[in-house]
């Protein structure tokens, strides 16, 4: 599970994010992440990061004039591990993509400007490239082996992305953005589309190629559904609907303990640094401002259609009335012969 953030639109706004990948783990809220071993029993040490402590842009976010414009915070918006756990990145309010190594010890190896605010982001199975989305519905590919260099346009939809994933091989990048479409490309010539998968009928918040079964692809979205499909031909497989099988909360009154010591071990790291989560803990949902709002104005338009149409006859009138006056006025002025 990785934390992620239309062309017009507000894009949903930090929020607490894990990421687990083999051995490692990482969590952050705000501007700060932690960032621990859990499953070397061995290792008690973590690191922590904090985006206020990194470096600022000095090229981003100047407006037509050169001078600053919208700053921004420093909270993380969006955060991944690499498949191999060797790379970590994260973009935020700022704008910045900041990139870590994370063996043999973390460590910041660049920290580049975006062009936009961004929503998610993946990195390449093949460790070789950072795909972000912004929001204003593109995606952009950055270098690993380039980490200075400026990101690529790879493609672009009309509405703010909220997710992007890779197939395990690399082979296609698919895209989900808060119109309800779920597009897939091909990496190495992402404006050939390959399919669409429709169906939702609100915002698509989060996809995933599952890791086992790599021609399936899972996603959820605020219509309250969980659907299947066979991505590369964009067929629905399964959906369910949450609303049906999810009852009210119920109180537990026994803790529930595990005995997988690596997720203890992540639980202490999380309870020991609960202040950097608490206060985002009962905030309103980030998706909250993508739901549509439907209504009705067609009786509105017509009425003020034909309120339009009675004005542009009585003009009519009026002018016509006008002109007859005025030509019996010429006539009667004419001389006697």
């Amino acid at each position: 599970m990785e934390g992620g953030g239309g062309r017009g639109g507000r894009s949903p706004g930090p929020r607490p994010a894990l990421a687990l990948r083999g051995a490692l783990m990482a969590a952050g809220a705000g501007s700060r992440f932690l960032a621990a071993r859990y499953r070397e029993l061995g290792d008690d040490s973590f690191f922590v990061y904090d985006c206020i402590n990194a470096e600022k842009n000095t090229l981003g976010n100047k407006g037509q004039d050169g001078k600053q414009t919208d700053k921004g915070s420093d909270d993380i918006l969006a955060f991944a591990l690499s498949p191999s756990g060797e790379y970590f990145a994260l973009t935020d309010d700022s704008k910045r993509l900041i990139l870590f190594r994370t063996t043999p010890s973390w460590e910041c190896v660049s920290v580049r400007s975006v062009n936009r605010r961004c929503t998610s982001l993946i990195i390449t199975a093949a460790d070789d490239k950072i795909l972000v989305a912004d929001k204003s519905g593109d995606l952009y590919s950055y270098s690993i082996a380039e980490p200075q260099a400026d990101g690529k346009l790879e493609l672009g939809h009309l509405s703010l992305l909220l997710d992007v994933a890779l197939s395990p091989d690399d082979r296609y990048i698919v895209t989900a953005d808060r119109d309800e479409k779920i597009r897939v490309s091909l990496a190495k010539a992402p404006y050939c589309i390959v399919s669409y998968c429709l169906g939702h009928e609100e915002f698509v918040s989060k996809i995933l190629v599952i890791p086992n079964y790599p021609d399936l692809l899972l996603s959820a979205s605020g219509d309250s559904t969980l659907r299947l499909w066979k991505y590369k031909s964009g067929e629905e497989v399964h959906c369910c609907h949450l609303s049906s099988i999810c009852g009210p909360e119920t109180t537990k009154t026994d803790q529930e303990v595990t005995d997988d010591k690596g997720l203890q071990k992540m639980s202490k790291y999380l309870q020991d640094n609960w202040t950097v989560f608490e206060g985002f803990v009962g905030t309103e949902s980030h998706y909250s401002s993508l739901y549509k709002a439907s209504f009705d104005n067609a009786a509105t338009y017509l009425e003020k259609q034909e309120e339009r149409l009675q004005q542009q006859k009585k003009k009519r009138k009026e002018l016509q009335r006008g002109s007859n006056g005025q030509t019996k006025k010429i006539k009667s002025e004419e001389p006697s012969l």
